[in-house]
């Protein structure tokens, strides 16, 4: 007999609600305080988690209701079943597979927690990595910090591997492909679209990347005293080569020496009339050993217990980080608690990130460095060309980063048996034009913590860029710009985080900004702030 809709809705709330909280906190415990007893309950949590979504019969529930749904239905019951159907589907997998892939994902991301990297015998932490590549002008300096940061990737590289195939052989026992289109699928995205959007922003962003790296390259070459060809991945200021280094960016670290950047971070927010004060209190915002080097933002409980984890030093970096945790936070913070359960959240990670992103750009816009940073006027006038420059910068380079990314990735589960060291750096190479260190067979891409602790998300980041240049958009024809804008605060309450995941992400996007998500504002922004 066919349970009715809002009875078995009802039931998998009540059954599935418990069982999400205690895995948020094991996993936030496991991050910030890791240990083999933290390990132990996020294992078990996770578990316990999955052995219900994998529950046989209420999956047939929840398909059977689905397929007898009336046209008129109340839609908000119809996206619910939509919401656990999705959540169902990846679990209906043997209790041995899911077990092993558990397991393993929680002894990789603790490995990932406590390791750091050497320097001549010397611990250093990604912060101290991080100084390094900013600011020393020596060569084997700088190689020696690069190569500590890919220090971790030995380490896992092959469990990683392991990982990639029992993924793998849980999606094809579903009848997917692989992995990379089970997860695509379940995430409400669809492979040729993703692809084609990439296809988009590759066109975009080739020649205009181009063009700019090569100024680049010849600047760094005459710090470093060598030839642009010489020129390896340790001469940029970022181990990936995520960010632009200093030669293609104004430098404005100096201006957040003395910064209080938790202070910074609550006075953006409040200036749009939205209040992260309780998210701060709850927060693990520095660093110390035992801790994931990272950064992250989780809602515990969807009712208000919303945290952020971040390893803070007074840098512009760390500014831009925290306001975009931040940015995930109020989303969260911000969604309708009338909501039901099941979709009191943010619609898609790609629409979470959009505001990160959003957020995240506001150290290099010169309105906030003036009213919220209150950095001199002159200053901030003397600054604004090389601003509007290094932001331009900012999306060129992230956006051909995420390019390698998601073409690894798709590559990585269509054969985790491939010589992906090579594959790596030949990416990286096409995408990136950084020339891979001579003669270097490491496994460098298995340094990347994403691969394995979340997996089948960098395409998230991408489409969140676009959606913020969209939402940038938005609210300067209609709020007048963001900082400091309550109208911008209230449009996004009202027009972004409120409607939670009650809406599909795409549906949520056009209702927002007027048109359907595409990479046309990308290329205006890329278009109308010239190098």
């Amino acid at each position: 007999m066919t349970v009715p809709p809002a009875e078995l809705i009802a039931q998998v709330e009540a059954e599935l609600r418990p069982l999400e909280i205690e895995l948020a906190e094991a996993w936030w415990e496991s991050n910030t305080r890791s240990s083999p007893e933290a390990d132990a309950r996020r294992t078990a949590a996770e578990l316990a988690r999955r052995a219900y979504l994998a529950d046989a019969a209420t999956f047939a529930a929840i398909g059977a209701a689905r397929a007898t749904l009336p046209p008129d239905a109340d839609p908000l019951v119809r996206r619910q079943l939509d919401v656990i159907h999705d959540a169902f589907v990846p679990h209906q997998v043997p209790a041995d597979l899911r077990r092993a892939i558990v397991e393993l994902e929680t002894a990789v991301e603790s490995t990932f927690n406590n390791f750091r990297g050497s320097i001549d015998g010397r611990r250093v932490d990604d912060n101290a990595i991080a100084e390094i590549l900013r600011t020393s002008d020596a060569p084997s300096v700088r190689q020696a910090a690069w190569e500590a940061s890919k220090q971790i990737g030995p380490e896992v590289a092959d469990r990683i591997r392991e990982l990639v195939r029992l993924r793998n052989e849980a999606a094809r026992g579903l009848g997917a492909r692989d992995h990379f289109a089970l997860a695509l699928a379940t995430g409400e995205l669809d492979e040729t679209r993703l692809f084609a959007t990439l296809d988009d922003v590759d066109r975009a962003t080739r020649e205009p990347f181009a063009e700019w790296k090569h100024a680049v390259d010849e600047s760094l070459a005459i710090r470093f005293a060598c030839t642009p060809d010489d020129l390896r991945p340790w001469h940029y200021d970022d181990p990936f080569f995520q960010s632009p280094p200093a030669e293609g960016a104004v430098a404005i670290d100096h201006l957040f020496i003395d910064a209080d950047l938790e202070a910074l971070t609550m006075r953006t927010y409040t200036g749009l009339g939205l209040d992260v004060e309780p998210v701060l209190r709850r927060s693990d915002l520095y660093a110390r050993d035992g801790k994931s080097q990272h950064a992250f933002c989780i809602d515990i409980d969807r009712g208000g217990d919303v945290r952020v984890l971040c390893n803070v030093e007074p840098s512009e970096r760390w500014m831009d980080t925290m306001l975009h945790e931040f940015g995930h936070a109020i989303y969260d913070r911000e969604c309708d608690t009338s909501l039901p359960w099941l979709v009191r959240g943010a619609a898609h990670a790609l629409t979470t990130e959009g505001i990160a992103m959003l957020m995240g750009r506001l150290p290099r816009d010169p309105n906030w460095l003036r009213t919220v940073a209150e950095v001199d006027s002159a200053a901030i006038d003397t600054l604004a060309p090389a601003l509007a420059e290094s932001r331009r910068a900012a999306l060129l380079v992230f956006a051909r980063w995420v390019l390698v990314m998601t073409n690894f990735e798709r590559r990585l589960y269509a054969d985790p048996d491939a010589d992906l060291d090579t594959l790596w750096w030949d990416l990286v190479e096409e995408h990136q034009l950084v020339h891979r260190p001579d003669g270097r067979q490491a496994p460098d891409w298995a340094a990347k913590i994403h691969l394995a602790a979340a997996p089948v998300y960098y395409q998230n980041y991408l489409y969140g860029e676009l959606f913020a240049s969209q939402l940038d958009a938005t609210l300067a024809a209609r709020a007048g710009g963001l900082v400091d804008r309550r109208a911008a605060g209230e449009l996004l309450r009202r027009d972004v985080f409120a409607p939670g995941a009650s809406l599909r992400w795409d549906e949520l996007v056009e209702r927002a900004t007027g048109e359907p998500l595409s990479a046309d504002h990308l290329a205006r922004q890329l278009a109308k702030e010239p190098l």
